[in-house]
C-alpha cells in the first residue's frame, strides 16, 4: 500500500483522538497489526516497532481515555464513501480462552459450535460490498456472572450503563447506534437469528424503520410464522408442511456470487407473505398485522424442504435482491477468516472492558486500510496473510 494512501486513511480514522502522542501510538499499533507475524500480543507489536515501547502501547490500549465511538464512526464513514456497502452484516465472534479473568469470559453454550466453550462472545457489525467488507463496530456480550458481580465489574472497569445481553441483542444495539448517530447511508441489516428470538429482534429493527434480512429457524421456540391466506395451525409439523408447499409454489432460481468459493451459484428460492407473532402470551412489540416476506432456499436438490429460511421486511418483488443481500454474509465469513483473524481480533490478552474495545477499534482501523487497499487494487501490506484460525 502506498505510504501516502495509508497515512491518509490513518489521519481520517484517528483524527478524533485528542492528543498527538496518542495518535502516534495508535499509528504504531495499527502498523504492528498489519505487519507483525503471528499472534498480535503487546510484546510482539512492541518488538516489531524496533524499540522498547511495550509499556507505552499497553498504556495506550488499556488505560488511555480516548473514545472508541468517534474512531469507529470515522472508519464507517470512510468505508461508506469508498466501498459503497450494500448491507450491514451482524456477525458473531467467539474468542476462546484458557483462564477466567478476561472480561466476559465464561463457560457457555455456543450454538454454532455446538458445545460448551470457555470463551468471550462478541458481535461485530460489518459494512459489506461485493468488493470487500470490514467490521466497524463491536459489542462484547457480558454474562450475568460479570454484570451482577460488583467486584468483577470493578476489576474489569465495566461501565455502569453496560448490562448483560446476548450477542444478537448486542448486535442490534450497535446497529441502532449506527443508524441513529453515525450519519451513514441506510442499508439492510443481515443477521442470523436461528438460535435467538426473531420476534424481539424484528420488533426492534422494525420500530427503528431499519430494513432487515434475518435467518431464522421456522420451528423457533420464541415465535410463530403464520402464512397469510391460511388458517392458524397449532401443529408444528402441519405448519411446516404448509410453509414448504407455499414456498415451492412460488419458487425461482436466483444467481448469486459466493465469496467463499469465488463462484457464481444458482439457488432455488421460494417466497411467501407471512406474519410473525410471539408464542407466549406477553404484550406485543411487533405490529402482528404487518406483512413480512419469508424466503426458503433449496441449497440441496435432495431435500424436500428448504435448507435455509430468511425473513425480511423488504418488498417481495425484490426476491433476487433479498437473497443476494443475505448471501453477503458469506463475504464476512471469508474476510473474518482471511483478514480479521490475521490482524489479531482474537489475540487481546488484557482483562479490562476498555482495553478490549480499544484493541478491537484498532483492528477495525487496520482492516479498513487492508480493505480499501484491496478495493483500489493497491498491494495489501505484506504482513497481512490469509489466516484460517478456528474458534474452538
Amino acid at each position: 500500500m502506498p505510504e501516502d494512501v495509508f497515512s491518509a486513511i490513518l489521519s481520517r480514522a484517528l483524527e478524533s483522538i485528542p492528543r498527538s502522542d496518542q495518535r502516534r501510538w495508535a499509528e504504531l499499533y495499527v502498523r504492528g497489526l498489519l505487519t507483525v507475524d503471528g499472534k498480535k500480543t503487546m510484546r510482539a507489536l512492541a518488538n516489531g516497532a524496533g524499540n522498547s515501547v511495550e509499556q507505552s502501547l499497553y498504556q495506550f490500549i488499556t488505560k488511555s481515555t480516548w473514545q472508541c465511538g468517534p474512531v469507529r464512526r470515522a472508519v464507517a464513514q470512510l468505508l461508506s464513501e469508498r466501498l459503497t456497502p450494500r448491507a450491514w452484516v451482524v456477525h458473531p465472534l467467539v474468542i476462546t480462552k484458557i483462564g477466567e479473568h478476561s472480561v466476559g469470559v465464561e463457560r457457555q453454550w455456543v450454538a454454532h459450535i455446538g458445545r460448551i466453550v470457555n470463551c468471550q462472545q462478541a458481535a461485530g457489525v460489518w459494512l459489506v460490498s461485493e468488493q470487500g467488507s470490514c467490521p466497524v463496530d463491536w459489542r462484547l456480550a457480558l454474562p450475568e456472572c460479570w454484570t451482577e458481580h460488583p467486584e468483577r465489574r470493578r476489576r474489569a472497569s465495566i461501565p455502569s450503563h453496560v448490562d448483560s445481553s446476548p450477542p444478537e441483542q448486542c448486535g442490534i444495539g450497535a446497529v441502532d447506534r449506527m443508524a441513529s448517530e453515525w450519519n451513514l447511508p441506510g442499508r439492510p441489516v443481515v443477521m442470523d437469528l436461528r438460535d435467538g428470538d426473531p420476534y424481539a429482534a424484528c420488533a426492534e429493527l422494525n420500530a427503528r424503520h431499519i430494513p432487515f434480512v434475518v435467518r431464522i429457524d421456522p420451528a423457533s421456540r420464541f415465535a410463530l410464522l403464520e402464512p397469510l391466506q391460511q388458517p392458524a395451525l397449532a401443529d408444528r409439523a402441519q405448519a411446516t408442511d404448509v410453509l414448504t408447499a407455499a414456498l415451492s409454489r412460488n419458487c425461482m432460481p436466483v444467481e448469486w456470487y459466493d465469496h467463499v468459493t469465488d463462484t457464481v451459484r444458482a439457488t432455488s428460492v421460494g417466497t411467501m407473505r407471512v406474519r410473525l407473532r410471539r408464542r407466549r402470551a406477553v404484550p406485543a412489540q411487533l405490529n402482528e398485522r404487518q406483512e413480512l416476506v419469508l424466503l426458503g432456499a433449496w441449497t440441496s436438490r435432495n431435500r424436500r424442504a428448504p435448507a435455509e429460511y430468511w425473513l425480511s421486511n423488504l418488498s417481495r418483488t425484490q426476491l433476487g435482491t433479498i437473497y443476494r443481500t443475505a448471501m453477503l454474509a458469506r463475504r464476512v465469513e471469508r474476510d473474518l477468516s482471511e483478514v480479521t483473524d490475521g490482524l489479531g481480533a482474537r489475540d487481546f490478552e488484557g482483562r479490562s472492558f476498555r482495553g478490549w474495545h480499544h484493541h478491537m477499534t484498532m483492528v477495525s482501523v487496520a482492516h479498513a486500510a487492508a480493505a480499501l487497499a484491496n478495493a483500489s487494487g493497491a498491494p495489501v501490506p505484506s504482513g497481512v496473510r490469509p489466516a484460517r484460525v478456528g474458534v474452538a
